[in-house]
């Protein structure tokens, strides 16, 4: 999420951790070849790019199978037998790599449904259109790849829901594209209408289906049913149409996707220009397995001597000698770990080679009060030769009360930067169920769980935050100069340096810069809605300066949320990220 005071940046969490693939094989398997017509062939480039005039069908099916597909792909390629290009189609998966994509100047999505592809076919298909590959989408190409935002982009918007197969109009708002010329003002055909979600801003909307002219429409009065736009160095053309087999006999809807698939094709690619990175080869890699089974490990920190520190949630602490290939648990914390309370953060102290401090973030089961609900930053003495924690040198550096009586959000990262000081991370302790996905800020009675604006956006609570202070020698801390609330300000507290927090669970700080960097663990929701505001993101974020980072009333690059009544269910306008006000009327201060 941007920081709403100060300046920052933020990712949308859409990257995955390489995985191994491998080398993919350059077996031709063309369907048609197409007639030859006098023309000149594409001048080569730097790059070497081959001369283009392939088009591959895809039509791969993780979900719903449209009947239609085999007459489809049959009418494609005599499409391309007869106006000069060779068509090839496939549903495999495997054949989405680079070796074989440089051989088309367009792929067609043949309605297409669900997660059709892996992390390295999605990574090889975003640097084909990113080199300016061309894109069709026909029909079903919009209810494919739900989880991969990209995706989204490209094709256009999401498939929402259909009513049953009938007749109906598509007002054709523009006639000078190659996909739309030959057709009428108002084309009249029987098909199956796709409303949907999702719609991306920049499309150059060719057709939109009129919903008076039929029954079940969801899009309203802007119903885009045909588009292209320019996304990512490719071109994509999509059509809502095709989900009958009378499709592809009717000559006007082929002419239609004729001139779709000719305004897309790429006369070369450019792979040097993609900015999606390939995926390596698997002969790269070796994988070396050190421990298996652990119970919900959280954090780790690596020692001068090679071993490794881990914790589990459920209270043990172990370390991993790399160099007998054991393991020992050093530590077994009494914690409290209903819900997702327990062992959660592990750091060393930076001067740990003369001084043997770690510091740990957990729930005690009892603490030093009876009714000790706190989460504990404590600081302990490990003895580096018998390898175990000296459990009664703790120093309890601060405490955040936590409610205990339900989830969820814990946090608990633990790092440091060059100049000493530390920083914690701790999770809303919110209840996000309840709220359909989206921002918890239920105000009733006896529901403060369940309203993130206590603890998030309540400058005078550490939930929901990511604290940095200094450590000192006697087991306290001091504030440093730049945290968000200078000490001494009312109804705030000094310790915070970041708020407007869900979960963020793991952070980092770059050494050079002293840039904070944490993963955001996002809300459920998994489509927009206009009642209630944003889907759910993950984030990646990063902040420079102090700042607060808008949860729950905001998400993701300062979307609002609405202001919601859960007492009747109904919302008000969406809050202003320019002016972001914590409106609980129960606020804690």
């Amino acid at each position: 999420m941007k920081n709403l005071r100060l300046h920052s940046q933020a990712l949308l969490l859409m990257g995955v951790l390489a995985t191994a693939v491998s080398t993919p094989t350059n077996t031709v398997w063309a369907q048609t070849t197409a007639k030859r017509t006098a023309s000149k062939p594409a001048m080569a480039s730097a790059e070497n790019p081959v001369a283009l005039n392939r088009v591959l069908v895809f039509s791969r099916t993780k979900g719903y199978r449209h009947a239609s597909i085999p007459v489809g792909k049959l009418a494609i390629m005599k499409l391309g037998q007869e106006n000069g290009f060779a068509v090839d189609t496939t549903e495999d998966a495997t054949k989405i790599n680079e070796a074989n994509l440089k051989r088309y100047s367009a792929v067609i999505f043949l309605s297409t449904t669900g997660n059709i592809f892996d992390d390295v076919q999605q990574a090889a298909f975003e640097r084909y259109i990113q080199a300016g590959g061309g894109f069709v989408g026909i029909h079903a190409a919009a209810d494919t790849e739900y989880d991969w935002p990209w995706y989204n982009q490209l094709v256009g918007a999401w498939f929402l829901n259909h009513p049953k197969q009938q007749n109906a109009e598509i007002e054709i708002v523009d006639k000078n594209h190659p996909a739309t010329k030959m057709l009428p003002d108002r084309w009249k055909r029987w098909d199956e209408w796709y409303s949907y979600k999702s719609i991306q801003p920049d499309l150059k909307v060719l057709g939109k289906l009129d919903e008076k002219t039929y029954e079940g429409g969801k899009n309203g009065d802007n119903h885009p049913f045909i588009w292209h736009h320019d996304f990512d160095g490719g071109k994509a053309f999509y059509t809502g149409g095709g989900h009958t087999d009378e499709s592809y006999s009717d000559p006007l809807f082929l002419q239609h996707i004729l001139g779709g698939i000719k305004s897309v094709m790429a006369t070369s690619l450019k792979f040097g220009q993609a900015k999606t990175q390939p995926f390596p080869e698997e002969n790269r890699f070796e994988q070396q397995v050190l421990i298996q089974g652990m119970d919900e490990p959280t954090e780790l920190v690596v020692l001068d001597n090679g071993k490794v520190l881990y914790t589990q949630r459920k209270g043990e602490l172990t370390v991993y000698d790399p160099k007998k290939k054991s393991k020992k648990v050093v530590a077994n914390f009494p914690v409290f770990s209903k819900f997702e309370y327990g062992l959660m953060g592990l750091n060393i102290d930076p001067n740990f080679k003369q001084n043997k401090w770690i510091y740990v973030y957990y729930s005690p089961l009892s603490g030093k009060t009876v009714a000790d609900t706190a989460q504990h930053l404590s600081r302990f003495v490990y003895d580096d030769v018998k390898d175990t924690v000296l459990l009664n040198t703790e120093k309890v550096l601060l405490t955040i009360p936590v409610k205990r009586d339900g989830c969820c959000h814990t946090g608990g990262s633990i790092a440091w930067d060059r100049k000493g000081n530390l920083y914690l991370s701790a999770g809303d302790d919110t209840n996000p169920f309840n709220s359909d996905g989206y921002a918890p800020i239920d105000e009733r009675a006896g529901r403060s769980g369940w309203d993130a604006r206590l603890t998030s956006s309540n400058t005078n609570d550490l939930r929901g935050k990511i604290m940095r202070i200094h450590p000192e020698a006697d087991g306290t801390y001091t504030i440093p100069e730049g945290n968000l609330f200078p000490k001494g300000t009312p109804k705030t507290r000094p310790e915070i340096y970041v708020m407007g927090n869900r979960n963020p669970y793991r952070i980092s700080v770059d050494q050079r810069t002293g840039f904070l960097y944490w993963g955001e663990v996002g809300p459920d929701a998994g489509n927009n809605s206009d009642k209630y505001g944003p889907r759910g993101h993950d984030e990646m974020n990063q902040a420079r300066k102090a700042g607060y980072f808008g949860w729950p009333l905001f998400v993701a690059d300062n979307r609002p949320y609405h202001q919601r009544t859960f007492a009747d269910s109904t919302t008000g306008p969406a809050f202003d990220p320019m002016k972001p006000i914590n409106n609980s009327p129960i606020i804690r201060v």
